[in-house]
């Protein structure tokens, strides 16, 4: 029996919709549209989640999640795209979403995770015909390049972060 919908064209549509959605939250802290914080917002926000210095990474984080969500979206440079979004939804879950438990009725990780989960999935996988990465003739670097690009993205959070405190946990701010 034929499948339906080929692997591939199943992969790009789970990564198209959550690099759409993660841009779309990056639209928010940049311009901020759609309600968002814009960068003044963003920036203050950065500042009582505790990452140092707060406007090179409010800026280092919401432009991740812009553009990175429209590459990963594309399916350009698929596991670094992908790597730098899982850390980015690993850090709201940190900062953020940790302390409100696990449902996201109330503000919990239950929807990070599933982002960060699915862009993993997307940066350890091949890419696929439906991939900016194969139209360019990008080589598939997979697993190796999504692991190093997750590594170098999570040292340089812990470097950048102070210790956590009950006021970053309780502040409200989305951060994903």
């Amino acid at each position: 029996m034929t499948p339906f919908i080929s692997t591939d064209l199943a992969l790009a549509l789970a990564r198209a919709t959550v690099g759409l959605v993660i841009a779309a939250h990056g639209a928010q802290k940049v311009f901020g549209a759609w309600g968002g914080p814009g960068m003044t917002g963003w920036t203050q926000g950065i500042t009582r989640m505790g990452l140092r210095p707060p406007v090179v990474w409010a800026y280092l984080t919401a432009l991740t999640e812009l553009v990175g969500g429209i590459a990963l979206a594309l399916g350009l440079l698929t596991p670094v795209a992908a790597a730098l979004v899982s850390m980015q939804m690993i850090g709201a879950m940190h900062r953020v979403h940790w302390a409100k438990g696990f449902w996201n009725s109330k503000g919990g990780i239950e929807f990070s995770l599933v982002l960060a989960l699915v862009a993993a999935a997307a940066g350890i996988a091949d890419p696929g015909t439906w991939s900016l990465d194969r139209v360019l003739g990008i080589p598939s670097l997979g697993a190796p390049a999504y692991v190093l690009a997750l590594v170098v993205a999570w040292l340089a959070y812990v470097v950048s972060s102070r210790p956590t405190t009950a006021q970053s946990g309780a502040t409200g701010n989305k951060a994903a």
